[in-house]
């Protein structure tokens, strides 16, 4: 693991940087887009993203709602991260991030910031704000 992921510090400004600021938020009212609904029945994590997908590449990633600072931050790097790359690239890199948050093996290059999330799952109760946005893109893509 990097010394960057060693640092609690950094992990924290990294979230909070993309909870301040959230990548590619906000929604567009165009019939290109698919667009998914997630709710948490846990915590306030009420969002709706969306993604162009053109001859299996991901154009391009939206998402809006009330969101705690995890599912914020953690929808954000997704969006980040999968923007540009093939639904094949995108499957892995989510394979690895779902392996990150069962403390399964993975790829942490793969994961870029998202890598910020690595120690979500020593509080359980986070993992599903963790992982809603990232489940709504999976079901895009399916």
């Amino acid at each position: 693991m990097s010394d960057m992921l060693k640092d609690p510090t950094i992990l924290r400004e990294l979230i909070m940087d993309h909870y301040q600021y959230p990548r590619n938020h906000g929604l567009v009212d165009d019939s290109s887009y698919a667009s998914c609904h997630m709710a948490s029945d846990s915590c306030i994590d009420d969002i709706t993203v969306q993604s162009k997908i053109v001859d299996g590449v991901i154009k391009d990633i939206r998402f809006d709602g009330v969101a705690c600072t995890i599912c914020t931050a953690s929808t954000s790097m997704m969006s980040e991260l999968l923007k540009g790359k093939t639904t094949d690239e995108a499957k892995k890199i989510m394979d690895n991030y779902f392996n990150m948050m069962e403390e399964k093996p993975y790829d942490e290059d793969m994961l870029e910031e998202a890598i910020a999330m690595c120690n979500v799952h020593k509080q359980a109760n986070r993992i599903k704000c963790a992982t809603i946005g990232w489940k709504a893109m999976k079901k895009m893509m399916e």
